[in-house]
């Protein structure tokens, strides 16, 4: 069994605020895969089914942001699951606007949802998957009035685009393991394009080398064969017309 916690706040204010990354995520994958919010555990509503043979299920605490541990706590215990077989799923300040990455375990970077369950699981090793939501260009505005605040025009853009990546990376999750899903979802487009472009400059470097070497070992050895002939010429006896 698998639990996939979307993390956010409950209430219409906030469904379209940064913040509120994990739940739409969730919201769009449960959409993806035709299953309805039509349960509730306490301070959790859910959507669960099957994914070949393992269960799932699908979670939005209604505690707020920074009391979700308490609700992944409940659930935890109740369906008696390992924190290693919860995957959180929430926004982050640190990543660029629409960015994912996965992560198996570590520390909650400043995010409180995350921070509060690490809290009352009593551990670390939680699987995540991180939503870039940017830092705010000024850097006066206070971390709380911009994560609650509404992304618009092209950050939009990257950020629902971001949310549909982790859609695609939960599933992967869900269906090849983590390590298969962080390989794929956490691979740098533009450093793997550095990467190939150090690789085809250093091939160039060595082709460049090795002509160098040949070009020298040839003009070595007509050194050598004009010594020889020079040689040759000055021997008693050896008439140059002959050679």
């Amino acid at each position: 069994m698998k639990l996939i916690v979307g993390l956010g706040n409950p209430g219409p204010q906030y469904e379209h605020t940064r913040h509120n990354a994990g739940f739409r995520v969730v919201d769009k994958l449960a959409a993806k895969l035709g299953w309805k919010w039509t349960e509730r555990h306490k301070r959790a509503i859910l959507a669960s089914g099957t994914i070949g043979t393992e269960k799932v299920i699908l979670v939005k605490p209604i505690t707020f942001m920074n009391l979700s541990g308490e609700a992944v706590g409940e659930l935890v215990r109740w369906y008696k699951v390992q924190p290693e077989d919860v995957l959180v799923v929430c926004d982050d300040l640190d990543l660029p606007v629409g960015k994912v990455r996965l992560r198996a375990r570590g520390s909650a970077g400043g995010q409180k949802g995350l921070d509060d369950i690490i809290h009352h699981l009593h551990t670390d090793q939680i699987p995540r998957v991180r939503i870039g939501i940017g830092r705010p260009a000024n850097n006066r505005k206070d971390h709380k009035s911009y994560v609650l605040s509404v992304p618009t025009g092209d950050e939009r853009i990257l950020l629902d685009a971001g949310e549909d990546r982790a859609v695609e990376a939960i599933l992967m999750v869900l269906t090849e393991g983590l390590t298969p899903a962080m390989n794929l979802f956490n691979a740098d487009p533009e450093a793997e394009q550095k990467a190939e472009e150090r690789r085809r400059q250093q091939k160039e470097r060595q082709e460049q080398a090795r002509l160098r070497r040949e070009a020298e070992q040839k003009e070595q050895l007509l050194e050598e064969r004009a010594r020889l002939l020079e040689h040759k010429l000055r021997s008693p006896g050896v008439n140059p017309d002959n050679l």
